[in-house]
């Protein structure tokens, strides 16, 4: 059996940020292996992992990639001005180890505000020790990419803290329910996605390619047990299992999926919560799209803190929402009457 915390370890060490997803798809292929019929991959990127049945089609997402930098300019002195990849809240960046996709490691600052105010994208920059341009240049180059640096470490036995969760975390729960998969007899893909923080474009192809009847994707998503939260405030806590997700920002789950979920999980004794996401998207909604439309949903982890450096979940969550996952791609959704 799989251990979900050195799985994560040794997928953080591989992350990489959208658009560059090689090493990753490189690091789940490896773990993959012993478990899968077939291991392929298409032009974007995508990596599929088959298991064979004469059933329905079935297509389950996670995204390998994650938010990350790209540099845009070197400047006289040396420092490294930059763009985001995915979703940032610049405050959350000041004083940041990175790391390029070459090994340079760096460190991404702001210009110093006299009146304290909060920094802007355009105040920050990246160190990484170099006396000028020309030595700078001999480090990075302009799009070279980067990812924050750092590894995950476990809190109170149950809590995983670091970086990537998002969606690292899901790319774990899902190589996790690929080993519960026995004599499954749907036929069942699992495709780990690229380029999702910048648009779900990895997906859009996957879910093409397979055509499944039906289909769900695995992510985080946001908690309201903690202070610095939305308002109003979200249902859903860290360690009280999976998130059976009911609608987000890019699609409303199909009833048929939703009631398939629940009935999974309350037969096989697995807990849940039911997530409603105010923002964002996921995977889910280019399954819903793709050739005529397919039935789709989606199944969430709880996350504190999604998109810094200090993402945090539950190893009871993850674990049950692996088990969800794997009764869910060997059943059947039932039409509502």
């Amino acid at each position: 059996m799989l251990n979900i915390f050195e799985i994560q370890k040794k997928l953080v060490a591989s992350a990489c940020p959208s658009g560059s997803e090689k090493a990753i798809a490189s690091t789940i292929a490896e773990i993959a292996l012993p478990y899968a019929d077939e291991i392929f991959t298409d032009a974007l990127g995508n990596l599929f992992v088959h298991k064979k049945g004469e059933g329905k089609k079935v297509i389950c997402c996670a995204h390998m990639d994650c938010i990350g930098f790209m540099v845009t300019d070197i400047d006289d002195k040396g420092f490294i001005h930059f763009e985001t990849i995915g979703g940032f809240n610049p405050q959350n960046l000041i004083h940041r180890p990175i790391k390029f996709l070459n090994g340079q490691k760096g460190l991404i600052t702001s210009e110093y505000k006299e009146d304290g105010s909060a920094p802007k994208k355009t105040d920050l920059y990246i160190d990484i020790g170099a006396r000028g341009r020309e030595e700078a240049e001999k480090l990075v180059a302009i799009g070279d990419t980067a990812v924050y640096e750092g590894s995950p470490v476990m809190l109170n036995d149950d809590l995983i803290m670091g970086p990537y969760l998002d969606d690292l975390i899901g790319c774990t729960a899902l190589l996790y329910a690929l080993t519960l998969l026995k004599d499954n007899k749907n036929d069942i893909y699992l495709a780990f996605t690229t380029q999702e923080e910048v648009g779900c474009r990895g997906a859009k192809t996957a879910s093409y390619t397979v055509n499944a009847d039906f289909g769900f994707c695995i992510d985080v998503t946001m908690v309201g047990d903690y202070p610095a939260t939305t308002k109003p405030p979200i249902a859903l806590a860290l360690g009280k299992g999976a998130a059976i997700k009911i609608k987000d920002s890019s699609l409303i789950c199909s009833k048929d999926i939703v009631e398939m979920m629940k009935k999974c999980a309350e037969s096989n004794g697995i807990k849940y919560q039911l997530e409603v996401l105010r923002y964002g998207g996921t995977d889910a909604s280019a399954i819903q799209l793709a050739h005529g439309g397919a039935l789709a949903g989606g199944i969430s982890i709880p996350t504190r803190y999604i998109h810094t450096p200090v993402e945090t979940c539950s190893v009871f969550d993850v674990i049950e929402t692996a088990k969800l996952t794997a009764a869910c791609l060997d059943a059947e959704p039932v039409p509502s009457v």
